[in-house]
């Protein structure tokens, strides 16, 4: 029923939208910063396209939940062979644009592309985090693992750990490198408001407050999906009074017609920010029941079906973690909290990035000149 109340409230808002946008263009100061702001509470937030200059797109594998895409720049391909997951937690991988571009500039980039939950049909059946495992595990297959490097940004850290151990058990090739950036490979260690959030609540009050069917007018009519609007609410009250601040100096900006630049960032900012994607259900509520409430993965208790994910069997692989001193997602330790599980890799290296929060590990100035050189020189050492 609230998929279907935000659905009608949606069609509502595309009905005044035009008008409103029109007052916000119409040269009159304060009814055009009251305009502006108001558009931009109502308006549809799409997927946008990744646009990365000087590159074309292919499309390698295509699956019901996912596209494994390829980044060619136009002067050809160079350098090693990356394949970066993306997080699958609310937003488009397009949220990782920055970080793709910065790759491109010394490796061949090859990336997940997750599809909106609510746009797949009832027919491709469910999605678990199991499943998540299993692709990741098919593409570092199809593109050869042992010269491949995987780079994960955030919440795939978890799986891809997992699906790394699961090959290197089983006697399959491994990354030649992995790196993971600001990822809950084990969130007891220093907990965010994220992390208590799943400790406060049961696991039936996350399929019953966070889950809902997708109504009529989309493919996947009648799936059971974490909602995007709810993700994004969510988003929204971790950092209230700095989204409020945001969109107030936003509205000064408009008002004083004298911050061109300041108004574009801003909304380059939350036009990505803001398109969120539907998750299926049951990858959800598998990923905070093993990451978040039983911390699987830390305690070695994780099964993915029969196997059981050991990251003591990884040797051929080296490690590479990556932190933001002030990341509010992903606290401080969680990620660097790898290299205890992985004691037979050859190769360890840990690097805490002063001053960064969550985003700013892969996306921002610290990314470019500060994390991104460092990832560059990792790669090209155990190439």
């Amino acid at each position: 029923m609230l998929y279907l109340l935000n659905s009608l409230q949606r069609l509502a808002f595309d009905a005044i939208a035009p008008g409103v946008e029109a007052l916000a263009q119409s040269g009159i100061p304060f009814v055009g910063a009251h305009a502006a702001l108001l558009h931009r509470s109502i308006k549809r937030f799409p997927r946008r396209p990744f646009d990365i200059a000087g590159t074309t797109e292919e499309i390698v594998l295509s699956r019901p939940f996912v596209e494994l895409r390829r980044f060619v720049p136009v002067a050809g391909a160079k350098g090693p062979r990356v394949l970066l997951v993306a997080p699958l937690s609310g937003h488009h991988a397009t949220l990782v644009r920055e970080t793709i571009a910065m790759l491109l500039t010394d490796h061949d980039v090859y990336v997940t592309d997750w599809r909106d939950a609510r746009d797949v049909p009832l027919a491709a059946g469910t999605f678990s985090l199991d499943d998540y495992i299993a692709e990741v595990r098919s593409f570092l297959k199809h593109l050869g693992a042992a010269t491949t490097h995987v780079v994960a940004v955030c919440q795939p850290t978890v799986p891809v750990l997992a699906a790394v151990a699961l090959d290197a058990a089983a006697g399959q090739a491994t990354p030649r490198t992995m790196t993971l950036l600001g990822g809950p490979i084990d969130a007891r260690i220093a907990p965010t408001q994220v992390n208590k959030l799943a400790t406060d609540h049961s696991l039936a009050w996350f399929e019953t407050a966070m889950t809902y069917r997708v109504p009529p007018g989309y493919r996947g009519v009648g799936r059971k999906v974490y909602p995007g609007f709810l993700q994004l609410t969510a988003f929204l009250m971790m950092n209230p009074e700095r989204h409020a601040r945001s969109h107030m100096d936003y509205w000064l900006a408009q008002l004083s017609g004298t911050a061109p630049e300041a108004i574009a960032s801003h909304e380059a900012f939350y036009d990505e920010y803001n398109a969120v994607l539907d998750m299926d259900a049951r990858y959800y509520l598998d990923t905070v029941r093993i990451v978040f409430q039983e911390f699987a993965l830390a305690r070695g208790t994780w099964r993915v079906g029969d196997e059981l994910v050991n990251p003591a069997a990884i040797r051929d692989t080296a490690l590479f973690t990556i932190e933001g001193e002030l990341d509010d997602i992903s606290g401080l330790g969680q990620t660097e909290a790898a290299h205890a599980l992985t004691p037979n890799i050859g190769v360890h290296r840990h690097h805490v990035a002063r001053g960064a929060g969550h985003y700013g590990i892969f996306s921002g100035r610290r990314w470019r000149t500060e994390i991104y050189p460092e990832l560059r020189d990792f790669i090209e050492a155990n190439a």
